[in-house]
């Protein structure tokens, strides 16, 4: 026993256990009940001499093991069930890290992580390309009580969702290929990225799936903010989109939000500077003001390659304004009316009301969006 509780502190983040039902000094319980009171969350595969009805239970009740393997059985099940509840190793690397920011919006945010984790609705996470979404879901994820379940990370507009022939199916290819991930997440979750990516063909197997077949499966999407707009002219299955976002977060950019600037560009320096094994190097005060002026519209992504490049390049401790590696060829930033501070965006949706005497298709016009947007925005906001 004194050994495996060795073992599991050595463990890394995603890793599985495998532990005997009995062994010496303890026994598999044993060790998941003190896992639990230690704050470890390693899922636990337990090993029984044969399926006896009173161990089995005994051992996996109360969010003990997740599954169990008959010993003789080893040979053939062991590989099979640890790829089953292991993470790979990609899924808990720092990219994937939900980097703290110190501003109002941030905390916002981490509140309503807190809050839909602990829920089991499906959630879409709404925000620009770069703004982090992926690393909030996962972070939704790490929170909730599906950690020690399966947890699957898909593309929407990747190959991933190709269909695989399968001939002696009745189902289709794309059919299969969806519908072999929610069974590879059974009892777990499905992060599906830049789920607006989906073409519609993908929609209706996804929403055939999740309102005839019942998964028991959570699932989170990040999204751009075109998705209302898809909605709205029909391209995307509003069906689909009420059934996943069932709860939703809205992540402001980064220029919303330039107090968060320069403590992301620091947490940055300080990632690379461990990676290098160096002192981490600090910006000036020509740097910070450069960083806090720029729109930057790739968000945290585009910040975190401009500090990795100048921190490759610069030969000093000191990073200044012409070590930044900023584009002036940068896309033009417009202001989606869905990402704007909530206030703001309330006020103009009634100024559109009131100047088209409460015309909602003619409001939407002047506000750049689709009548459905308008609707759901109207609710979102608790206008009538």
């Amino acid at each position: 026993m004194e050994a495996a509780k060795e073992e599991v502190a050595k463990l890394p983040p995603g890793a599985v256990v495998v532990a005997a039902m009995k062994f010496t000094g303890g026994t598999a319980q044993e060790l998941i009940n003190w896992q639990k009171r230690e704050g470890y969350k390693f899922p636990v595969i337990a090993i029984v001499d044969n399926f006896n009805a009173v161990d089995i239970l005994s051992v996996m009740r109360d969010g003990g093991a997740v599954d169990v393997i008959q010993r003789p059985a080893i040979d053939k099940q062991l590989v099979e069930k640890v790829q089953k509840y292991i993470q790979d190793i990609d899924s808990v690397s720092p990219d994937n890290e939900l980097i703290h920011r110190p501003s109002k919006e941030f905390q916002r945010i981490e509140r309503e992580i807190t809050r839909i984790a602990s829920a089991e609705a499906n959630v879409i996470i709404f925000g620009e390309s770069g703004m982090g979404k992926e690393q909030i879901a996962r972070e939704i994820f790490r929170q909730s009580n599906r950690t020690d379940k399966p947890l699957i990370v898909i593309e929407a507009g990747g190959a991933a969702l190709v269909g695989e022939h399968k001939p002696d199916s009745e189902k289709s290819e794309m059919y299969n290929r969806i519908g072999g991930y929610f069974k590879k997440a059974a009892r777990g979750t499905i992060i599906l990225k830049n789920v607006h990516l989906l073409n519609f063909d993908k929609q209706s197997v996804v929403l055939h799936i999740l309102s005839e077949d019942h998964p028991d499966v959570r699932v989170i999407c990040t999204a751009e903010p075109e998705l209302l707009e898809k909605v709205s002219d029909r391209t995307f299955r509003s069906n689909l989109f009420f059934t996943l976002r069932e709860m939703d977060i809205t992540v402001k950019p980064l220029r919303k939000v330039s107090e968060d600037i320069q403590p992301v560009a620091e947490f940055y320096l300080a990632q690379y500077a461990e990676e290098h094994h160096e002192p981490p190097k600090r910006l000036d005060a020509s740097a910070v003001k450069t960083l806090k002026r720029h729109d930057w519209p790739g968000n945290i992504r585009e910040l975190k390659n401009v500090i990795n490049i100048a921190a490759r390049n610069v030969e000093g401790s000191v990073i200044t304004a012409t070590d930044l590696p900023i584009s002036r060829s940068s896309p033009e930033v417009t202001d989606s009316l869905r990402l704007r501070d909530s206030n703001v965006e309330r006020q103009r949706i009634i100024e559109a009301l009131e100047k088209t005497e409460g015309n909602k298709t003619q409001a939407a016009k002047l506000l750049g969006i689709g009548r459905t947007t308008l609707v759901y925005k109207l609710k979102q906001h608790g206008l009538k």
